[in-house]
C-alpha cells in the first residue's frame, strides 16, 4: 500500500515509518521537523518537509503520490506546555486535523489511523480503563486530542472516511539495534529521565510523591514498546483495508509498573545504583492508569510480546549508542 505518516519524523511516528519500510509498503512521510528528526526517517520513505496545516504542502503530496491510507502523529504532545499555551496545542492539533481531513476528502482517501491518547479520559473512574469509560481531559493536549477524535466522527459520518483511533497510555524503548530511538528536548518522559541518571545527565531521578495508594505508594503506569505500538499501526491499517469500520481501542500491557519498578528495572539493565530523590507529589497525577487492550486483541488481533525489561534495555542501547540523540 501506499501510505502517507504525517509527524513521521519524531518519536512515534519514525518507529511506524521502518515497520511499514520493512515490511514493503511505499511510504510518504510529511513533517515539520518542528520536533521531529529527519535522520530517524527511514531511507526508503519518501520524505517531503511541511505542515498539515497548509494546503499547499498536504497538495503537493496527495497530487505527487497516489495514497491508499493515513496514518496521523503530527501532533504536539507536552502536557505541561499546553497548559501554558492551549491556543497552540488547539491549532496544531485539532486545526492540523481539520486541514488533513479536508485533503483526504478532496484527494478520495477514506482510511486514516490515528495516534491518539489515554490523556482524553482525564482522573479515570476504574481500573483498567475502557474505551467507552467518561472522557474528561485535564489539559488543553488531552482536550485537543479529544476533539480530533471527534472531528473524525462526523467527517467520517459526512465524507465515508473510515478510521481507527489508538489510544496509548506509556510508550518507551527503541528499535533493536539502537538506530533510532527516543530523543525531545526538554526530555518529560519516565524511561529517558531515568537513564539520564547513568549517563551522568543529572545526579538522581526524581520520584513525585511516594503516598499514593499503590503497593509501595508511587504512581502505576502502563508501559508499551514502541515496536508493539507500531505492530498496532500496522494491524489497523490492514483492518480498514480489509473494508473494517470506524473503531476506537485502548493500547497497552493491561499490567501497570510503579516509578520505583520503573526505577528498579533501570538499575538491573544498567548496573548503575540510580539514586532517588522523592519530592512533592505534582499537581493532577493519577495514581494508577492501566489499560484495558481487549477490543484491540479482538477487532485488529493485537498483542503486545515486549515485557518492561525489553522496553527499557532497548531505550538504554538506543541512549548509550546515541548519547546526543539525533544531534551531530
Amino acid at each position: 500500500m501506499n501510505i502517507l505518516v504525517v509527524g513521521g519524523a519524531g518519536y512515534i511516528g519514525s518507529h511506524n515509518v521502518h515497520a511499514l519500510c520493512e515490511r514493503g509498503d511505499n511510504v510518504i512521510v510529511l513533517d515539520s521537523l518542528v520536533t521531529g528528526h529527519l535522520e530517524a526517517v527511514h531511507c526508503k520513505a519518501k520524505f517531503y518537509l511541511g505542515d498539515i496545516r497548509s494546503r499547499k504542502d498536504l497538495d503537493k503530496v496527495f497530487t505527487e503520490n497516489k495514497i491508499d491510507a493515513v496514518l496521523h502523529f503530527a501532533a504536539f504532545i507536552e502536557v505541561g506546555e499546553s497548559v501554558g499555551n492551549p491556543l497552540k496545542y488547539f491549532d496544531n492539533n485539532s486545526v492540523g486535523m481539520v486541514c488533513l481531513l479536508e485533503a483526504m476528502r478532496d484527494y478520495g482517501v477514506d482510511k486514516l489511523v490515528f495516534s491518539s491518547t489515554a490523556a482524553v479520559y482525564g482522573e479515570p473512574t476504574r481500573i483498567p480503563i475502557c474505551e467507552d469509560d467518561p472522557k474528561d481531559p485535564t489539559s488543553p493536549y488531552g482536550e485537543s486530542k479529544l476533539i480530533m477524535e471527534r472531528i473524525m466522527k462526523w467527517t467520517g459520518e459526512a465524507h465515508g472516511i473510515r478510521w481507527v483511533s489508538l489510544r496509548y497510555f506509556n510508550v518507551g524503548g527503541a528499535l533493536h539495534g539502537g538506530q533510532i530511538g527516543e530523543d525531545h528536548k526538554p526530555e518529560s518522559h519516565l524511561i529517558p529521565l531515568i537513564l539520564q541518571v547513568p549517563r551522568g545527565m543529572r545526579p538522581h531521578i526524581s520520584i513525585y510523591g511516594d503516598d499514593y495508594p499503590t503497593p509501595d505508594g508511587t504512581c502505576i503506569r502502563d508501559y508499551l514498546y514502541i515496536m508493539d505500538l507500531a505492530d498496532a499501526h500496522l494491524k489497523a491499517v490492514d483492518y480498514l483495508a480489509g473494508g473494517g469500520e470506524t473503531v476506537i481501542c485502548n493500547l497497552g500491557n493491561g499490567q501497570g509498573f510503579s516509578v520505583k519498578e520503573m526505577i528498579e528495572t533501570a538499575r538491573k539493565v544498567t548496573g548503575h545504583p540510580l539514586p532517588a530523590v522523592v519530592t512533592p507529589r505534582r499537581p493532577g497525577d493519577p495514581a494508577r492508569l492501566v489499560a484495558s487492550s481487549e477490543r484491540a486483541r479482538q477487532v485488529l488481533g493485537w498483542e503486545p510480546k515486549a515485557g518492561i525489561e525489553e522496553i527499557v534495555a532497548t531505550a538504554w542501547e538506543w541512549h548509550t549508542r546515541h548519547p546526543r540523540g539525533f544531534s551531530k
